[in-house]
């Protein structure tokens, strides 16, 4: 390898790890502000009608990237990785200023930012579709992993430095969330249309339309539904017997099926089914779906613990709970930092199937002995486990993308990176769905009576306690995760202003709804966290499934299934002519 050639691959982890890292803030960087956005576009995102809003204004980048990572993986294949991560920078930048100049208030508002992070995230789908491909032609295979390490450690921090960041930048202005991306995204860009270039194999093909039709179409009806069915309906805490959710979510399915099997019978699919008879490819993606949805299970369920129990009861206004929140969750943060660039050069050493398997375990590991700690616990306990989670997390994730990307042909890199990323990116959205459901569920048994309780005992008319003890859990829920004081916003002041002032003060004190809630949120956290453990511990099955060696009697290997999928015939890649060094 030439000078010039070592010089590139740098550049090219570098601005690929910065891509990844401005995507995946901001899908989490909207999560920790929505209190200031509403509140900027003059919605209360509490009320029954709004709480649709809330959910695409999570959702919808989510969302939007897991169903269009395989897609653009696959135009990355045909049409070359650089040319479509470098457009996907550009949109990016440009959904950035416009996010930011929002003109309208109201419902318009929120529809406004809507509608332009679902674009937004067509860009950062773009990022996240080509990146580990890009980094894969560039790094030769006994670097591959730390590159791929520092890339991915990079993403998934970058979920959760986006909660400290949106934080800060939401006490400031709501609409400086999105203009922080600007400067960022128009550095990049420029940066990348200069500096990378193509230098993986390509193969002229076609877009296989119905394939990208069913799965789009399939994948949003499921996950959708699985978002909506934590709302209420017809008096039932949750909505999985709305004939709306059920429509969905069989029609997902039925959707997903068809998907398959378009994918057998057309000639260039674009969704390599083939691909998953190489057992490392397979394991790899189903443990990343199984930890993506462990992860993002604890990333809810503790930011709720931290903002509606533990920091009200150590003295800290609602208000300023998102940003704590944040700041108190770095250890989980900087256990991934430190893993993740070690991890993946130990994998390259001694390969990457024992320390994805061993991160998991220790992923699951921590989550038994979170439920072990008391719900009003000691900082420095919960400190200590949040890092060993993190740690497990950054320990797994570069061996697991390595598995995953270097047991794929050459040319169909950019598709198995998209297909590595959507189960990634679904798998988040799911945990949302999973969940909370579990959690509401728990909630729903012992809460109604230890707010009907609670209330009554501070002089509040029956009738008024007994209502608010059977609203939804899961407004109780959003309640505390938004930062706002939930007692205080389900009373409302006319019902506070005819009590004793003694007993309105008591009834929104810092510490009333936390001693209310602790009880029966711990229920769900038991539930939530067992479930957590054993996706780990499935995990790490399947990341030690099938031989060691990737040529094995009766496993085939990459160059195998390619033959299968196109013949045995020589490759004739498109020639990537290389630019200039600038």
């Amino acid at each position: 390898m030439n000078s010039h050639e070592a010089r590139y691959k740098w550049v090219a982890l570098s601005n690929t790890t910065l891509g990844m890292l401005i995507a995946t803030i901001n899908s989490s960087i909207v999560l920790i502000s929505l209190p200031a956005i509403f509140n900027g576009v003059g919605l209360n995102p509490l009320q029954p009608g709004n709480v649709g809003y809330l959910l695409w204004m999570l959702m919808g980048y989510m969302l939007v990237t897991a169903v269009l990572v395989v897609t653009l993986g696959r135009l990355g294949d045909i049409y070359g990785r650089v040319r479509i991560y470098n457009l996907g920078f550009a949109i990016f930048a440009v959904t950035s200023v416009i996010l930011a100049l929002d003109p309208f208030t109201g419902g318009a508002g929120a529809l406004w930012l809507i509608g332009w992070r679902v674009v937004q995230a067509v860009g950062g789908a773009m990022l996240m579709a080509n990146s580990a491909a890009i980094i894969t032609d560039a790094f030769p295979a006994r670097q591959r992993g730390t590159a791929l390490g520092i890339n991915v450690v990079a993403a998934i921090a970058g979920s959760f430095i986006g909660l400290v960041l949106g934080g800060l930048l939401a006490e400031w202005s709501w609409r400086s969330i999105f203009w922080v991306n600007v400067p960022i995204a128009a550095v990049g860009t420029i940066w990348a249309y200069r500096s990378l270039r193509d230098n993986g194999e390509r193969r002229p093909g076609r877009i296989d339309w119905w394939g990208n039709v069913t799965f789009a179409a399939g994948l949003t009806m499921l996950l959708a539904a699985i978002t909506y069915g934590i709302q209420p309906y017809g008096g039932h805490p949750m909505g999985w017997t709305n004939p709306w959710i059920i429509a969905g979510l069989t029609g997902g399915v039925v959707l997903l099926a068809l998907f398959g099997l378009i994918e057998t019978r057309v000639a260039e699919p674009m969704f390599p089914l083939h691909l998953f008879r190489i057992a490392a490819f397979t394991g790899g993606n189903v443990a990343s779906l199984l930890g993506s949805i462990a992860r993002g299970g604890l990333q809810f369920m503790l930011i709720i613990w931290l903002q509606g129990i533990w920091l009200p009861l150590h003295g800290y206004d609602y208000e300023s709970t998102p940003l704590w929140a944040g700041i108190y969750l770095l250890p989980l943060t900087v256990g991934f930092l430190a893993a993740g660039p070690l991890s993946g050069a130990l994998s390259d050493r001694y390969g990457p199937r024992r320390f994805a398997a061993g991160g998991l375990l220790l992923m699951s590991a921590s989550f038994a002995a979170l439920l072990l700690v008391p719900t009003d616990f000691h900082y420095g306990v919960f400190a200590a486990l949040v890092f060993l989670n993190g740690f497990g997390g950054g320990l797994f994730s570069a061996p697991n993308t390595s598995l995953i990307m270097s047991s794929v042909p050459a040319h169909l890199r950019g598709v198995a990176s998209g297909m590595r990323a959507t189960f990634q990116n679904a798998g988040m959205v799911l945990s949302i769905g999973v969940f909370f459901s579990l959690m509401v569920a728990g909630l729903a048994r012992s809460l109604p009576t230890a707010l009907d309780a609670g209330l009554t005992a501070q002089g509040v008319p029956a009738g008024a306690a007994h209502a608010v003890s059977q609203l939804p859990p899961v407004g109780t829920l959003f309640a505390a995760f938004l930062g706002y004081n939930p007692i205080q916003e389900l009373l409302g002041p006319q019902v506070l202003g005819e009590l004793p002032a003694a007993n309105a003060a008591a009834l929104t004190d810092r510490q009333f709804f936390p001693d209310l809630i602790a009880g029966p949120f711990h229920d769900g956290l038991v539930i939530v966290f067992w479930l957590a453990i054993v996706m780990g511990v499935l995990g790490a099955v399947a990341s030690l499934a099938g031989p060691r060696r990737r040529t094995t009697a009766g496993e085939p290997d990459a160059e195998e299934v390619l033959d299968e999928m196109y013949g045995a015939q020589p490759l004739n890649p498109v020639p990537v002519t290389q630019p200039a060094h600038r």
